[in-house]
């Protein structure tokens, strides 16, 4: 498959854009391919600016939950642009946008709207350290909440260790204020808590992770977090940018009857477009200015066009049957990508949440960013490149997840097992 274009773009990239890209993942270095550049799609399809075609299993890294162009959300985008793209004053899709939050996700009393993923979790930290009054936080390995100075920090080992910092520009002082401990460790978590608990303001971590491959929690681990939170005076926060909205209606805090005391939210409820929220309990939120003392701003947050798209998206969601079809699709896929690694003797473990999932090269169980790490990252890569010049388009790193769309029909999802039937057994098992 020809790229010729793509490489062309790419180095004119290099040349005015650090390493070529605006979010480092998509330069393609962990698998050894330079990037596709993308001209159009539609649906669960792709098109690069060479012509080539590719199913599409990254969505956007998860939001395009009903494939791209959906008709009814690009009739809703165009019915509201006429109006205005940007205000910096309120509008009534900002509260119609948060009335369908609290209506689909319980734990959401008030929510605030804002421009991404990260935002939400940098103001739902400070909520926390201000409504709290402390200043330590809990995270965990592997768990990515945007590029958050006090959360982007490396990983502790074994027992929790306070982090260090993860990459230059973030002060050492800051990071020391963030434990890192062992994702799905309930004894870890119990012996942090037990030494620090009076000090963390916020364990914070994304319920089912989608940045280290997909992870299941154990469903003691997620009760033991709001059990611990309830004794000692912590929040809980659920980074649901990636799992709200994709595995359920209210998200894995539905999935799993966990109530978080903040959630953060993003992707899906932006339609495609740049957005990012964080709610909760009233009396929390109420802290925030201008009812409260704690400051967050942002000009376009609650922009009508994020709204319009994400309101369209949402009551798509609420109304159809879009998630039993998600999960039969889901199923069909990964199910046959499993048949087609064991038939060509390639060694592959599968994590699956509903229409969220990734296939890791190893024979163990992947329950934690440890075990995830030790997948035979050679063999992805080969796979990956194999897999893109057949037509199949995936995120370009061992460590993402695969999303499934309503979009993706059966003739997609056979036409992906065939291609990666044939992409195993290159790897010559």
């Amino acid at each position: 498959m020809e790229r010729t274009k793509s490489k062309a773009i790419f180095g004119r990239a290099l040349d005015v854009i650090p390493g070529g890209v605006n979010s480092p993942v998509r330069a393609g270095k962990a698998v050894g391919v330079d990037p596709p550049f993308i001209k159009s799609a539609k649906g669960c399809t792709l098109w690069d600016v060479d012509g080539n075609q590719y199913i599409d299993y990254v969505c956007s890294w998860g939001p395009m939950i009903l494939g791209h162009g959906h008709p009814e959300v690009l009739k809703t985008l165009s019915e509201a642009i006429p109006a205005g793209t940007s205000f910096g004053a309120p509008t009534e899709l900002e509260v119609e946008m948060a009335e369908s939050i609290r209506q689909l996700v319980p734990s959401i009393e008030m929510v605030r709207m804002v421009n991404s993923g990260t935002e939400a979790t940098m103001s739902a930290i400070r909520l926390a350290r201000g409504a709290t009054g402390r200043e330590k936080l809990v995270k965990f390995e592997g768990c990515y909440h945007g590029h958050v100075d006090s959360l982007l920090v490396s990983a502790g080992s074994g027992v929790a260790t306070f982090a260090i910092p993860g990459c230059p520009g973030v002060p050492r002082e800051l990071a020391g204020h963030t434990l890192s401990l062992p994702f799905n460790d309930a004894e870890a978590l119990r012996g942090a808590m037990e030494k620090y608990g009076q000090e963390v303001a916020a364990i914070i971590l994304e319920p089912i992770p989608g940045n280290m491959g997909v992870i299941v929690p154990r469903p003691e681990f997620l009760k033991e977090l709001r059990e611990i939170c309830n004794h000692t005076g912590a929040l809980l926060i659920f980074d649901e940018v990636i799992s709200g909205f994709r595995v359920r209606p209210g998200g894995a805090q539905e999935l799993y009857g966990i109530e978080p005391d903040l959630t953060c939210l993003g992707k899906i409820i932006g339609g495609g477009l740049p957005v990012g929220a964080y709610g909760g309990k009233r009396e929390i939120m109420e802290n925030m200015a201008p009812e409260g003392n704690i400051y967050q701003a942002g000009t376009l947050s609650g922009n009508p066009l994020a709204m319009a798209a994400g309101l369209a998206t949402l009551r798509i969601l609420r109304e159809g049957r879009v998630y039993e079809e998600l999960e039969r699709k889901s199923e069909r896929l990964f199910s046959g990508l499993a048949g087609a690694a064991e038939s060509a003797g390639v060694q592959v473990v599968i994590n699956r949440v509903g229409s969220m999932g990734t296939l890791f090269f190893t024979g163990h169980p992947v329950t934690d960013f440890e075990s995830a790490s030790a997948s035979n990252r050679e063999l992805f890569r080969g796979f990956y490149s194999s897999m893109l010049d057949s037509g199949i388009y995936l995120a370009p790193s061992p460590f993402e997840a695969w999303f499934v769309s309503a979009a993706h029909e059966e003739e997609h999802i056979q036409r992906t097992i065939e291609c990666a039937k044939k992409c195993f057994a290159s790897l010559g098992g």
